[in-house]
């Protein structure tokens, strides 16, 4: 079974859709679909359905969801991205190896207390497990 779509709780749809326009881009995805009238963003893949659908809800700050990256550097671009759109550090990129080996990732809080993850699973780039260790 595939997971075809998640839908992210947000507080203030205008806000949230500014953060995840620059949060997202290093991982490839893009604002699909915009009704502002209806206060929902939906963001994927060009040319693909869309994949993560934001909605203004009493609910937001209560997901945990966590991106696959290619690279272990988008992981890195993305943390990045998500900063200077206003996210807060959770974990700064690095292994973490108490998943595993393979596990590369970096977690921030979206402005409503979001949980947002990028990981690359796989072999990590030396380099990118040598940032990890400096950190």
């Amino acid at each position: 079974m595939a997971l075809d779509h998640v839908t992210l709780p947000v507080r203030d749809y205008s806000v949230s859709k500014a953060f995840y326009e620059r949060a997202l881009r290093p991982l490839g995805l893009v604002l699909l679909l915009d009704a502002p009238d209806l206060r929902r963003a939906w963001f994927g893949f060009k040319g693909k359905p869309s994949l993560l659908w934001l909605r203004e809800s009493p609910a937001a700050g209560s997901l945990e969801l966590s991106l696959g990256a290619e690279h272990p550097e988008t992981v890195d671009d993305f943390h990045a991205a998500a900063l200077t759109a206003g996210a807060r550090t959770e974990w700064e990129p690095g292994t973490r190896s108490e998943f595993s080996s393979d596990y590369y990732a970096a977690r921030v809080l979206d402005p409503d207390g979001n949980s947002i993850e990028a990981v690359h699973r796989g072999a990590v780039a030396a380099g990118a497990i040598r940032r990890s260790e400096a950190a």
